[in-house]
């Protein structure tokens, strides 16, 4: 996997920092809250993406595409947001929120659970194939 400069990985590491302090600021009501997950998932989901595979294992680079799925979802999640209340995108404001704040937790907590697996599995065949070298 490639390795992240210093400042794309300050901007990795502040960007996860922004979607948990937006996604857990949208229950208090503030306002800005989808605003601060959105930009936090626009730099975590970027940087991650700049972290590329080049090498020849087919389960590597199957996993590599797993997680791009669940960086789509953190995005997905961020547009749910918006869609919850109205918004300078001009989503439709949806009058049940209940159901629309379902429908982000829903698709941040796949994304959580596929990026957490993901992870989890590509750090264990770097290993692999670092043993077989």
């Amino acid at each position: 996997m490639k390795e992240l400069n210093r400042w794309q990985n300050a901007l990795f590491l502040t960007g996860g920092l922004l979607m948990v302090i937006g996604a857990a600021l949208i229950f208090l009501q503030w306002e800005a809250a989808a605003y601060v997950y959105a930009a936090g998932a626009m730099a975590f989901t970027s940087m991650q993406m700049l972290q590329r595979y080049d090498g020849t294992n087919v389960t590597l680079r199957r996993l590599r595409r797993i997680m791009l799925f669940s960086d789509v979802l953190f995005l997905l999640t961020a547009v749910l947001m918006f869609a919850s209340k109205g918004n300078a995108f001009g989503l439709p404001q949806i009058t049940y929120v209940q159901y629309v704040y379902n429908k982000w937790v829903g698709t941040l907590i796949l994304a959580a659970l596929i990026q957490l697996y993901a992870v989890h599995r590509i750090d264990h065949e770097l290993r692999q194939e670092a043993k077989k070298r």
